[in-house]
C-alpha cells in the first residue's frame, strides 16, 4: 500500500513537471500561472504545493528534467564520432542544433539565470554537462592534443564558450544563419586549441625522435 501511493505521488509529481515544461518552454516563466498549470496537468491545487512549494521550485525541476534530456542527446551525438576529437564536435554540434528550439532557450538559456540564480544555474549546467566535457578534454590530452594538467580549465572555457554561442543563436533574429556562424566558430575554436597543443609538442617529438641515433665521428674510427 505504502509503495503505491509513492508510485501514485511520482505519477502526480511527473505530470506536473510535463504540464509546466510545456508551458514555461511556450510561454516563458512570469507568463505562466499556477493556475495555468493545474488546468493543463488536471492536478489539484493541494497536490501540486504538496510536491512543490512554489512555482520557482516547479521551474527548478523543469529546469533540471531539461537539462538533463540536453546532456542525453548531446552524449547520444557524440558517441557517433570515431575519436575522442570527432565526439567533441559532435556534441558541440548537436548543443548548437538543441539551442534551436525555443523550449529550450527560454528554459535553460533565458529564464533559469534569472528564475534560479546565477549559482543554481551553473549548478545544473556542471551537473549535467561539465563531466562530459571534462572526459573529452582528458580524453584528447591523452593523445596529447591537449595540455595534460589543463583538462579541468579547458571543459569548463570549452562549456562557457558553448552556451554564449547558444546565447548567441537565440538572440539572432536569423537563428539558420546564427547556427552555421556559431558552428563555424565552435569548429575553429576546438581546431585551434588541438592544434596549437599538436604543434608545439612537435620539436620535443623530433628531438626524442633524434636521441636513439649515436652521432658519427666526423673523424672517423680510431
Amino acid at each position: 500500500m505504502v509503495d503505491g501511493r509513492r508510485m501514485r505521488g511520482e505519477a502526480t509529481r511527473q505530470r506536473l513537471v510535463v504540464a509546466a515544461r510545456e508551458l514555461f518552454g511556450e510561454r516563458g516563466y512570469e507568463d505562466t500561472s499556477i493556475e495555468d498549470v493545474l488546468a493543463a496537468s488536471g492536478v489539484a491545487r493541494g497536490a501540486l504545493y504538496h510536491h512543490f512549494q512554489s512555482k520557482a521550485e516547479l521551474f527548478d525541476a523543469v529546469a533540471e528534467a531539461v537539462f538533463a534530456e540536453v546532456a542525453n542527446l548531446t552524449n547520444a551525438a557524440a558517441r557517433g564520432g570515431a575519436t575522442p576529437l570527432e565526439r567533441l564536435r559532435a556534441g558541440a554540434c548537436a548543443w548548437l542544433e538543441i539551442a534551436c528550439d525555443r523550449a529550450v532557450q527560454r528554459i535553460v538559456l533565458l529564464d533559469s539565470p534569472t528564475v534560479l540564480g546565477w549559482v543554481r544555474w551553473r549548478a545544473l549546467d556542471e551537473q549535467h554537462s561539465l563531466g562530459d566535457l571534462h572526459a573529452s578534454v582528458r580524453r584528447l590530452a591523452r593523445e596529447r592534443r591537449v595540455p595534460a594538467g589543463q583538462e579541468e580549465i579547458l571543459a569548463r572555457m570549452l562549456l562557457a564558450a558553448l552556451n554564449e554561442a547558444a546565447l548567441f543563436i537565440t538572440c539572432a533574429d536569423d537563428e539558420a544563419a546564427a547556427l552555421e556562424t556559431a558552428s563555424a566558430a565552435v569548429d575553429v575554436l576546438i581546431d585551434r586549441l588541438t592544434r596549437e597543443a599538436a604543434r608545439k609538442r612537435r620539436p620535443s617529438a623530433v628531438r626524442s625522435a633524434g636521441a636513439g641515433h649515436p652521432r658519427r665521428d666526423p673523424g672517423g674510427p680510431r
